[in-house]
This record gives C-alpha cells, sequence and structure tokens, in this order.
C-alpha cells in the first residue's frame, strides 16, 4: 500500500436542497484534536490526504480545525460539525459560531448531535434547514437518530435530512437499517468504526491476510464497500495514511457477507 494522498477519492453525494455536495466516504474524526498536538495532526491529516474532517461544538476543536483548513489551503476540503443537543432554540448563534471559528462564510454539513432530549424535535430541524435556505449552510443532517425520528422529521416539515451519523462498523451491521436508510435517501455516516468491532474476528483478521493490510484498513475498506462514510479518529500521521489507503484492494463477496455476519 502506498502513503500517497491521492489513494482514496472515493466520494458519495448529499442532498443540499437544490442539489447535491460531493462527500468523500473517508473522513478523520477530530474528537480530543485540540491545541497546538491536535493542530498538527489535522495538517497531517490533510497532508496525507484526507478531504473530509468532521468537528462538532462540543470538541472544543472547531478552532483548530479551520486554522488547519486555511493554513493548508487545500481548495477542497469538507468540514462537517455538529450543533449541541443542550443548543436547541439557538441555533443560529450557534451556526455563526461555527462558521467563525472555522473560517467559513458557508459550513459544508451541519449535524444536530443528538436528538435534544432525546425527542425528535421538529422545530430544530426546521431551523437548521431555515440556516441552508439563508445560504448559511450547504447541506444539514442529524447524528445518532433512529429512522422513526427521520421520518418524523420529514413528514413535520417535507425535508428528509442529508446525512445521518451513528456508530458503526462491523459488529453493528444492520441490513435494514442500511436499507431503511437508502429508502429515504439519508446518507449513513459512521463513526467509531474501529471501537465498534472486535478487531480479532476471524474474518477481519483472515481478510487483512489475504490482502496484505491491517484490520483496520479492511474496516474502511468494507465501509467503502457498503457506500457508507466513515470516519475513524487517529492522531497519528502513519496511522491516518495507512487507514486511509484502501483504494489498492477490493474485498470479495464472500469477504463483505462475513465481515455482514459479524452484526447478527
Amino acid at each position: 500500500m502506498s502513503d500517497s494522498p491521492a489513494t482514496t477519492d472515493v466520494r458519495t453525494a448529499v442532498s443540499t436542497g437544490g442539489g447535491t455536495l460531493p462527500l468523500p466516504l473517508v473522513g478523520l474524526g477530530t474528537y480530543g484534536l485540540r491545541g497546538e498536538a491536535g493542530y498538527r495532526s489535522l495538517r497531517d491529516a490533510l497532508d496525507v490526504g484526507y478531504r473530509l474532517l468532521d468537528t462538532a461544538t462540543m470538541y472544543e476543536n472547531e478552532d483548530e480545525v479551520g486554522r488547519a483548513v486555511a493554513d493548508a489551503g487545500l481548495p477542497d476540503v469538507r468540514i462537517t460539525t455538529k450543533l449541541h443537543h443542550e443548543h436547541a432554540g439557538r441555533e443560529e448563534e450557534f451556526c455563526d459560531r461555527s462558521r467563525r471559528l472555522l473560517r467559513v462564510d458557508v459550513l459544508d454539513l451541519w449535524l444536530i448531535h443528538w436528538p435534544p432530549g432525546g425527542q425528535a424535535r421538529p422545530d430544530v430541524w426546521e431551523r437548521m434547514v431555515a440556516a441552508r435556505e439563508a445560504g448559511r449552510v450547504r447541506a444539514v443532517g442529524v447524528s445518532n437518530y433512529s429512522v422513526a425520528q427521520i421520518d418524523e422529521l420529514t413528514a413535520a416539515t417535507g425535508v428528509a435530512p442529508a446525512v445521518n451519523q451513528v456508530k458503526w462498523g462491523p459488529a453493528l451491521h444492520d441490513a435494514d437499517l442500511l436499507a431503511a436508510h437508502r429508502e429515504r435517501g439519508v446518507v449513513l455516516e459512521g463513526y467509531s468504526p474501529f471501537k465498534a468491532t472486535d478487531r480479532t474476528a476471524a474474518p477481519l483478521r483472515e481478510a487483512a491476510e489475504r490482502h496484505g493490510v491491517s484490520v483496520e484498513q479492511v474496516v474502511v475498506r468494507w465501509h467503502v464497500q457498503h457506500n457508507v462514510v466513515v470516519i475513524p479518529k487517529s492522531g497519528d500521521r502513519d496511522r491516518q495514511a495507512r487507514n486511509r489507503d484502501v483504494e489498492g484492494f477490493a474485498l470479495s463477496g464472500e469477504e463483505v457477507a462475513a465481515i455482514d455476519a459479524l452484526g447478527r
């Protein structure tokens, strides 16, 4: 496997209301990447080819993410950030705060981090959609929502979330849940992909051995072949490069099926 920044450029498309926004299938989770060390890790990630960075208000690193992207001077980086559920009712304030800290005029993708109070809250969703319609955000979505909650938002507003970001990985694979999102035109995005499975599981180890790659690369490649956006987190440049270097091999149908079965 190479360490080339061009190794992973597979993309999906998320709805912007009036069109679509290309989104890399492999991005970087940035939780815990704060301060100067976090900034350097973010620059490393951009250097090795990441073009999707995932942050959130609660991560307290939007400033580092924004500075890293601005200093890198790359034209095609997408940034996701998230409204904390406790800030429901203050959407405009925190949209502007995120734009300021991230040093952008328009947020690429803005999500509701968790259902506020465990409820779908169509009123919050209406204000997220209003921010998109006002041109402050390109695409809006949710995180940690159930399909029923997504349906409630869509029924109330006529607008489905572009993305639902959930904890996902081989041990959590649910074909019906994935199909339900696709039927609704909602892109599934998975966080904590390595924590969400047993990396010693035989199908993962055997596939890694056959292809001469790491188990983590197999997990990322499995997401890509399911067209699920994946955002593994690492502050180490070598691991960052290795995790996204998944274009030099493909899992067979039998390998994918064996890995899928880990979720049963």
